[in-house]
């Protein structure tokens, strides 16, 4: 799911020494670099005049890579080293692996889905614009144009990453049904049973309650930082 910018407004911002500066500048700035690679190869897939069938082979390396690494997000929370919920954090980075370890890369009908496209154009802007925020904020002032870049784009970025998400998780839904992907029935030496087909359509229902209050809680924070005084400074 789209990530949620989970910062307060006022909270205090811990205080770093110069090397853990340089860490968070370096990890940053990567992920900038990454996906906007990512976006890169996206734009020359189909300028080259390729079509969808081969998206997934293109990008899947960089996707993996970069997708990923933002695992280490919850580390940096935990250790104090971002102001954040870590709760929110997993979750938000858990949603997204899963999509792409969980659902792209063991299923050959997710790729061929229209949503891949959907979420790499989403999740790649989303990325390139928010790892630049965060890069730059830690040696000093973001931009007011990258402040309302991150605070505005989210209101067609969000669907669209979402819309992405889910219609990967319909197209995956056939292929996991029919080869038991991931399963486990009883009797077994585990006592214990498990469908993935299931567990994916519970995922796929738990963005109708959880997307909103995302969502608006971005629209909120829109209203604090850029329409508040602070916004303006």
């Amino acid at each position: 799911m789209a990530s949620e910018d989970n910062v307060k407004k006022r909270a205090p911002s811990p205080v770093l020494s110069p090397m853990v500066k340089l860490y968070l500048f370096s990890y940053n700035a990567l992920q900038f670099l990454g996906w906007s690679y990512l976006l890169y190869q996206v734009v020359i897939h189909y300028a080259s005049g390729k079509d969808s069938s081969s998206l997934w082979e293109a990008v899947k390396f960089t996707l993996m890579v970069f997708q990923n690494a933002a695992v280490l997000e919850v580390l940096h929370v935990m250790l104090g080293l971002v102001k954040s919920n870590v709760v929110i954090t997993a979750m938000q980075v858990a949603s997204r692996v899963m999509v792409v370890c969980g659902v792209l890369s063991v299923t050959p009908t997710a790729p061929r889905s229209i949503g891949l496209l959907l979420l790499l154009i989403a999740w790649s802007v989303t990325e390139i614009i928010r790892y630049l925020y965060y890069a730059v904020n830690i040696y000093t002032k973001v931009p007011f144009f990258i402040v309302w870049c991150r605070y505005t784009f989210f209101y067609v970025l969000y669907p669209v990453g979402v819309t992405g998400e889910l219609l990967c998780f319909y197209a995956a839904q056939k292929f996991v049904k029919q080869h038991h992907l991931w399963s486990m029935d009883l009797p077994n030496v585990a006592n214990f049973t498990f469908s993935y087909h299931y567990f994916q359509l519970a995922i796929m229902a738990s963005y109708l309650p959880l997307f909103p209050r995302l969502y608006l809680h971005m629209v909120s924070q829109r209203k604090k930082i850029i329409g508040g005084e602070s916004g303006r400074k």
